[in-house]
């Protein structure tokens, strides 16, 4: 008999349960006729524990960069107990002591979006963004029709039909359509493969201003967003260059077209700074935001928007269709908006933003030193948010296939470091490693993930 861990159940047991019911997300079950599927039992700070007891340093924040804070943070589980003793539910159609204090606590970190819609996922709270955006502009202009939304080629805003259509990732789309019509794509930021075949500075920065054509190919008229992750994260750790934003928001202004930020990832100091359109100085007219908002206690996500946005949708009793008709189920749980706001306290009050930075940038510059490896093309983030892209040679910048970077993880797995990698994103360029660990990491675990990295790298043959 295994030894019991979880439920009175043993490893083995769970393996065999997990085989015959369980439907994970992203994943080919194939595999698990040939070996063990993983299970996840435990964890504390940044280390997690799998069903067969062995500890890993986890590099991801709980696989899909969501646990800011870390595990084991009772003071959450106790916010969370003592409001689902008191209520723990009423639907969003009404509100809740923490429902309110979490929208005053969100409007404080962004005073300048001071309205604020909670739903219960980043798919969404892009898919409210949207409603929003569309909504208010036929409420503002009745015979114009300005619906389209323009995203980023790479960019990934969520896996509902709508978010899919605004996500600039082709394999993740493929077999799922038709997709909703009004999505239009504009090119990537990424100056390592820059789709116009120039360099930087000396390139006018045209991955931004290609946005002005497509609006005007479209017709102004019928733009009412833009949607961008402020640091592109699935589709391969892209930070855009310091002109970017200033030139994407100029060019918003000018065609009043909203711009949307999808703070999902980079949200609650996962760059280094509470927010990722931060460090552009941009002025965004609608964030969302999720994972790092409650650190994946609970799960809770927000669309927040200018006052003049919300202030659109104020209409008479008589108007049955001129207020924002939309409801998120489980936006309403009282406990998940408890979870955020003693997520929020913890992130302020151990000063987790900036210890993002400070272990970013040493994560960044050990990373960089792996660079001397052949197969290493260029590391590249910002904050806790970093991926090492590989290629073939460094001269062609070929990328190298993904089957090499499923051995990368899975070495890097045995010398207990959890990494991730692109899977099926964007065709012939899944060629990114990543590790986003929790905020709470310090340098003995970044020196661990390192030491993965190097080790794994250093086995492979190209």
């Amino acid at each position: 008999m295994s030894k019991k861990v979880a439920g009175g159940l043993g490893a083995d047991e769970l393996v065999g349960l997990h085989r015959e019911h369980l439907w994970l997300h992203l994943t080919n079950h194939k595999l698990f006729e040939k070996q063990d599927p993983p299970i996840m039992v435990e964890g504390h700070g940044f280390i997690v524990k799998d069903a067969h007891g062995k500890e890993y340093v986890d590099g991801l924040s709980g696989g899909v960069w969501a646990v800011n804070v870390g595990y084991g943070r009772d003071s959450i589980v106790n916010a969370v107990c003592e409001q689902l003793k008191r209520l723990p539910y009423y639907a969003g159609s009404m509100a809740t002591p923490p429902y309110i204090l979490l929208a005053q606590k969100l409007a404080s970190l962004l005073p300048k979006l001071p309205k604020v819609y909670i739903s219960n996922s980043g798919s969404e709270a892009n898919e409210k963004s949207f409603k929003i955006a569309r909504q208010y502009f036929r409420e503002k202009y009745p015979n114009k029709d300005k619906y389209k939304i323009i995203y980023r080629n790479r960019d990934y805003h969520g896996t509902t039909l709508a978010a899919l259509a605004s996500s600039g990732q082709t394999e993740r789309k493929a077999k799922f359509g038709p997709l909703p019509e009004g999505f239009v794509e504009i090119p990537h930021a990424l100056c390592y493969r820059c789709q116009f075949g120039k360099s930087y500075p000396g390139c006018n920065i045209e991955c931004a201003r290609a946005l002005e054509t497509v609006i005007q190919k479209e017709g102004e008229d019928s733009v009412a967003a833009v949607i961008v992750e402020p640091v592109t994260a699935g589709g391969g750790i892209i930070p855009p260059v310091a002109e970017y934003y200033p030139v994407l928001q100029e060019i918003c202004r000018r065609y009043e077209v909203l711009l949307i930020m999808d703070e999902v990832v980079t949200g609650f100091g996962r760059t280094g700074l509470m927010f990722g359109h931060q460090h552009y100085g941009a002025d965004p007219d609608i964030i969302t935001m999720a994972k790092g908002l409650a650190s994946g206690y609970m799960p809770i996500s927000a669309t927040v928007a200018r006052k003049s946005i919300f202030d659109q949708f104020l209409v008479e009793a008589e108007d049955k269709t001129g207020y924002f008709r939309d409801i998120s189920t489980f936006g309403g749980c009282a406990g998940c908006s408890a979870a955020a706001l003693e997520n929020i306290k913890i992130i302020e009050e151990e000063g987790l933003a900036e210890n993002s930075a400070a272990m970013g940038t040493y994560l960044m510059e050990s990373l960089k030193e792996l660079e001397e490896f052949p197969i290493v093309g260029e590391v590249r983030g910002k904050g806790l948010l970093v991926g090492v892209e590989l290629v073939e040679d460094k001269k062609s910048k070929r990328p190298l296939n993904e089957k090499f970077l499923a051995q990368i993880v899975a070495d890097a797995k045995t010398e207990g470091v959890i990494i991730g990698r692109m899977v099926r994103s964007v065709p012939d360029l899944n060629n990114v490693l990543y590790t986003a660990p929790p905020l709470i990491v310090n340098k003995a675990g970044i020196d661990k993930i390192v030491a993965a990295f190097r080790v794994a790298l250093g086995k492979q043959r190209v």
